[in-house]
């Protein structure tokens, strides 16, 4: 944001020096003192000629250097009443520096905001009115139009930097944000479906493995109460986890997800079996790896549910769809469908299935999960996503 300011603050700095340098040339003789308006002049161009490239960047703008190119400008304003007849001031003529002064204003307003360039345009406005001895009509004309400009762009850039604080503060958040929806994806698509089914499995058969079901269970709930957002539930104490058992899971490595467009309908159709039926075009349906692979997820997650919701004996139909800006996968079954408000309570339960697995996987790929349920006539989910600017080669 800064930048072109700071570059544009140089070409301003150039240009006008050589306007003052023009103005005296042509005034020269005019002067009372013209060797004295000359012998300033010439220092003006060569603290230019060392310091031009000083204002082409925030870094080397320093503090120091704003305030020794202020009282260079305002030392010029001053000579000025030294060097020229008194005829010639009274009539408007302009300062040795002339519109130069207000380079090193600006340069105070870019750098440190509307303070800094109400105290640079102040004390400008004090030379001129001592360089002119009275507040004459045009001069205090000058000096508003130097102090309200000023002022004006230095609270300009301060609202502009807070702007872009607030703009990289909201990126790294919906960074920070997008990272965890993926984690908790990848916690709900694996460890507590696992714990979930160890539950099941230790209640079912009994003994020790009922109290393995037990501990699954507790930490279930705990890693849901994380994933959601939450505070975990209360730990038992030490003396109560004494005596359980240790639980060590392996987790095997999952192979690399492969480069370049691949056939949605090849990673869907191992889904097909007894209670679940897969429809697609008779061609290959591509997209490219990382994108079929997440629909191919969102897909699973789907059925996943329809095994744990619609009951027993409920069915499943995959329709994979080839549009031409877009891969559409429908994903229906018979089941009793969801209540109204359920997926919302689910949600505050930490159980993120539709939230995380389908939508979130979908959100972040450009597309859209719908989903359409009618209380006892099943429920339906409608995942698409468009193919990208260059398109999958077919």
């Amino acid at each position: 944001m800064e930048l072109p300011l700071w570059r544009a603050l140089t070409g301003y700095r150039i240009l006008t020096l050589c306007y003052a340098l023009a103005l005296f040339a042509v005034n020269y003789r005019e002067y009372a003192h013209p060797l004295g308006g000359a012998l300033y002049m010439g220092v003006l161009t060569g603290w230019m000629a060392l310091t031009w490239n000083r204002t082409s960047a925030p870094e080397r703008c320093t503090k120091r250097f704003l305030i020794a190119d202020l009282a260079l400008a305002l030392a010029g304003i001053l000579v000025t009443a030294a060097v020229d007849s008194p005829a010639r001031i009274d009539s408007g003529a302009a300062t040795l520096p002339s519109i130069w002064t207000g380079g090193a204003v600006l340069g105070l307003a870019i750098k440190g905001g509307w303070r800094w360039a109400a105290v640079g345009s102040t004390l400008v406005a004090v030379a001129n009115l001592a360089e002119r001895g009275s507040p004459a009509r045009d001069t205090v004309h000058n000096v508003l139009l130097v102090w309200v400009s000023s002022i004006a762009i230095g609270y300009i850039v301060e609202v502009a930097r807070a702007s872009e604080r607030t703009l990289a503060r909201a990126l790294r958040i919906e960074a920070a944000t997008r990272e965890r929806e993926r984690l908790a994806r990848d916690i709900h698509d694996g460890v507590l479906q696992v714990l979930a089914m160890v539950q099941r499995r230790g209640a079912a058969l009994g003994g020790e493995a009922a109290e393995l079901g037990r501990m699954a269970g507790e930490q279930e709930i705990a890693l849901r109460t994380l994933v959601a957002g939450g505070l975990l539930p209360p730990q038992r104490s030490a003396e109560e986890l004494a005596g359980d058992a240790e639980l060590v899971g392996a987790v095997a490595a999952a192979p690399p997800v492969p480069t370049g467009p691949i056939d949605v309908g090849a990673l869907l159709a191992p889904h097909a079996g007894a209670d679940v039926s897969f429809a697609g075009p008779g061609t290959p349906v591509l997209l490219e790896a990382a994108a079929a692979a997440e629909l191919a997820a969102a897909v699973g997650a789907a059925l996943d549910n329809v095994r744990k919701h619609a009951g027993e004996g409920a069915r499943a139909w995959i329709l994979l769809e080839d549009e031409p800006d877009a891969v559409i996968v429908t994903v229906r079954d018979d089941g009793p469908g969801i209540p109204e408000g359920r997926l919302a309570d689910a949600e505050r339960e930490g159980r993120m299935g539709v939230a995380l697995s389908i939508r979130g996987r979908l959100r972040d790929l450009g597309g859209s999960a719908e989903l359409l349920s009618v209380p006892g006539q099943g429920t339906e989910v409608e995942l698409k996503v468009p193919r990208g600017n260059g398109k999958e080669q077919r």
